[in-house]
């Protein structure tokens, strides 16, 4: 698809988001004339989405730095709050790293030698419960080598602290136990400091790190002499009179020209968490000013750099040779045969059952942290959102159609495809094959978890088995589900209103299923998706 209209205005302005989908916690830096970008990608594969700019404004996706999630198996099912949480983006000599934090398993590493890679596969710094958001610092000034991250209460009983720790200088390892260089307790109305970036300045360390929760936070700053502190503090960005809720985390970096900017996001519900540029200077007492004197911006002149051609993260496939662009992530590492390449004839996935193979009655899943065939949960075939081989990319912040052909030539009573707008809530629209052989249009949708998809709409015949599905997407998420088997697009059932996970705005799916027990039940072929303004 063209550049968001509302990002680059085309003289010499550009308007806030300049990313206006989710990608959540990103961190940015410049290398040469280049300009890179990751996010938080959680449980989805592949992960780490690398983005690349020469302006600061228009960014196209380049790819993904990390093909599968680590432990393999733990992710072999969705786990939407877990996995990849903020990294940071670092070069360092001759090669670009990224350090997340995993709240269950540690921090992790991978490098490479450029964008393209090839990237190592995931390093294990440092084992342990609740250790997010890191950030290396190699200090040129003194050789020495540093690591700060924050921690998850919700896997560590702590938070609002960073921890500060010297490093390896290759990267692999930690050479101390750490220490406690920001607490926040101890800042009076400072709370869930979380998300920082380390940077050298004017003979300073700075830490910046947000504060004060995702909905309504801040970005505060934090400079000390030495490293391990002490620090002190100011809010350096906030919403002010201004919409843009919550303004923080993100990443600073400079020009050739030395102008400043910083790149965060604003979280905006089933859109999940899109991301504003913001000018930034130095107060004449060595603090950094973000955005108009401490509040965002939504207009503002684009940074002094050559002018670029409008672009942003494509979003379309028409599936060539039947493989997908990078746009699309698994909701789980990928397993052999969730998708059956046929050269020419769009994008085909396999009808598969829902469970686990070779589970006795399908493979439970339990509550949020859990292990696949623990507690009661619920059966894959349940609920898709717990269903892994769903190939999703982001729903656009803003109004928009979405479009996909879809035929179903599976035989099994019960195949199904579709679709489908996932979150805490989903509704999809596809086609199903009945007991008597017919194929079916339908239209589900589930609310709470532990309960069942219900109708939508009532069901009606897809003569040729064939569907052309279509989602239009309004203001605040509100969202109209239809469907033209032939005889042009007819809606069904009432709007319904997109809802994020957790940490994740809502996904826009595509699935095949085959019924419990049955084994494969062909393929399915999707063609032409479009996303239109």
């Amino acid at each position: 698809m063209t550049a968001d209209p509302r990002a680059d205005l085309g003289d010499g302005t550009y308007r806030n988001p300049v990313l206006n989908a989710d990608f959540s916690d990103p961190d940015v830096i410049r290398v040469g004339d280049d300009y890179y970008l990751t996010a938080s990608s959680f449980g989805r594969a592949p992960g780490l989405p690398l983005l690349h700019s020469r302006d600061l404004v228009n960014w196209t996706l380049a790819g993904h730095a990390l093909e599968r999630l680590e432990p393999a198996e733990h992710f072999s099912v969705p786990r939407h709050d877990s996995g990849v949480w903020a990294p940071s983006l670092r070069h360092h000599d001759g090669r670009l790293w990224i350090f997340w934090g995993d709240p269950d398993f540690g921090i992790y590493q991978v490098n490479a030698p450029d964008i393209s890679g090839p990237w190592t596969r995931p390093h294990l710094v440092k084992e342990g419960k609740g250790l997010i958001d890191p950030c290396p610092l190699w200090d040129e000034e003194t050789g020495e080598a540093y690591l700060v991250h924050a921690w998850a209460r919700s896997r560590s009983g702590i938070k609002n602290r960073l921890t500060g720790h010297r490093m390896r200088p290759d990267g692999t390892g930690l050479l101390d136990d750490g220490k406690v260089i920001v607490d926040g307790d101890g800042i009076p109305g400072w709370f869930t400091i979380e998300g920082p970036k380390v940077y050298r300045h004017d003979g300073w360390f700075w830490i910046l790190a947000p504060a004060g929760s995702v909905e309504t936070g801040w970005q505060g700053a934090f400079r000390a002499r030495d490293f391990f502190g002490p620090y002190e503090e100011r809010i350096v960005l906030e919403q002010g009179g201004t919409e843009v809720n919550g303004p923080h985390q993100g990443g600073w970096v400079r020009t050739p020209a030395g102008e400043d900017w910083f790149l965060h996001f604003q979280s905006r519900g089933a859109y999940g968490r899109v991301v504003h540029l913001q000018p930034m200077r130095w107060s004449a007492d060595g603090w950094p000013v973000i955005g108009a004197d401490g509040a965002p911006v939504g207009v503002h002149p684009k940074p002094d750099l050559p002018p670029q051609p409008p672009a942003a993260p494509a979003t379309d496939d028409d599936f060539p040779g039947g493989g997908f662009g990078s746009q699309w992530q698994w909701i789980a590492n990928p397993r052999e045969g969730w998708t059956a390449e046929h050269a020419g004839c769009g994008l085909q996935l396999a009808c598969s059952p829902p469970e686990e193979p070779g589970a006795e009655g399908g493979t439970d899943v339990s509550g949020e942290g859990g292990e696949p065939g623990a507690g009661a949960g619920l059966r894959y075939g349940d609920d898709l959102r717990r269903v892994p081989h769903i190939l999703t990319q982001r729903l656009p912040g803003r109004p928009a159609t979405v479009e996909v052909d879809l035929q179903l030539p599976a035989e099994a009573p019960g195949a199904r495809a579709g679709l489908v707008l996932l979150g805490d809530a989903y509704r999809w629209v596809g086609l199903e094959r009945a007991a008597d052989g017919r194929v079916l249009l339908v239209h589900r949708f589930m609310e709470e978890t532990g309960a069942h998809e219900r109708d939508a709409a009532p069901p009606r015949p897809a003569p040729d088995g064939r569907a052309r599905l279509r989602i239009e997407a309004g203001d605040d998420g509100r969202c109209r589900f239809l469907a033209d088997t032939g005889d042009g697009f007819r809606a069904a059932g009432p709007v319904f209103t997109a809802r994020p996970w957790k940490w994740v705005g809502a996904l826009l799916g595509l699935f095949a299923l085959a019924p419990p027990g049955e084994g494969r039940a062909g393929a399915v072929t999707f063609t032409r998706f479009r996303i239109r303004d």
